[in-house]
């Protein structure tokens, strides 16, 4: 492995709050020439109210702007992160859809950056941004960087990810038996427990015993919570 690689897993293997991990993260973007760093975290649990982690180093004028104007709606970064795991550089092609958000940022200072997205198997999406005020990024320096940069990303979005369903979603360490998933992939198919009786080859009572048992690990309230729930958390 690459000693970069070797020093961003060492560097945030050990921390303990989703703070100590964005400094080091923005330890890591600083020696990559970037003066500003952005992690943005969505967990979909609960669907109606997703989990929603912001760190950044952004001036506190911007960020008042940012929220004030709710430019996270028309954010085209956000839009394409939302989309696709491909990582796009900013530009006025990219932004023309959103120019006051443009020029806006570009009065804070921030005129170039990169953006690229991140998923895991709990259903986190994540967003890492790499900004600064001068010099473009240009095609040698992405040839040059591009890998250090994505694994950063990726990293990031794992170690905070993994901190923030620690503490705050109990629901994704449930130990699920075999026969629970597999009544709860059944009832995401739209069957009933009299339907998923004669599929599985088991008495009805034994289908909600299982059922009951999974909501209760989930935190679920009922078994449609549950199987939504056990989805995008991965079990299925």
């Amino acid at each position: 492995m690459k000693i970069w690689q070797e020093d961003q897993l060492s560097s945030l293997s050990n921390l303990s709050s989703e703070q100590e991990i964005y400094e080091e993260v923005k330890r890591l973007a600083g020696k990559l020439g970037f003066d500003y760093c952005a992690y943005g975290l969505r967990i979909p649990l609960a669907i109606a109210e997703p989990k929603i982690v912001m760190l950044n180093n952004y001036s506190e004028d911007w960020q008042r702007t940012y929220a004030d104007k709710n430019y996270f709606m028309v954010d085209p970064t956000v839009q394409h992160c939302m989309h696709s795991l491909q990582p796009i550089i900013w530009s006025d092609p990219l932004f023309s859809s959103a120019r006051d958000l443009w020029e806006d940022a570009t009065s804070y200072g921030l005129h170039h950056g990169w953006v690229q997205s991140c998923r895991d198997a709990n259903g986190a999406q994540g967003m890492l941004t790499l900004a600064r005020s001068n010099e473009s990024i240009s095609d040698s320096e992405m040839k040059s960087n591009y890998l250090e940069m994505f694994w950063l990303a990726q990293t990031a979005h794992i170690a905070i990810s993994k901190m923030v369903h620690d503490k705050h979603i109990p629901e994704s360490h449930a130990q699920l038996t075999k026969r629970e998933v597999e009544v709860l992939r059944w009832t995401a198919e739209g069957k009933t427990s009299y339907e998923i009786s004669c599929i599985l080859n088991a008495s009805e009572r034994t289908i909600n015993f299982h059922i009951a048992n999974a909501m209760l690990k989930l935190n679920a309230t009922n078994k449609i919570s549950a199987t939504v729930k056990a989805a995008l958390l991965g079990f299925l």
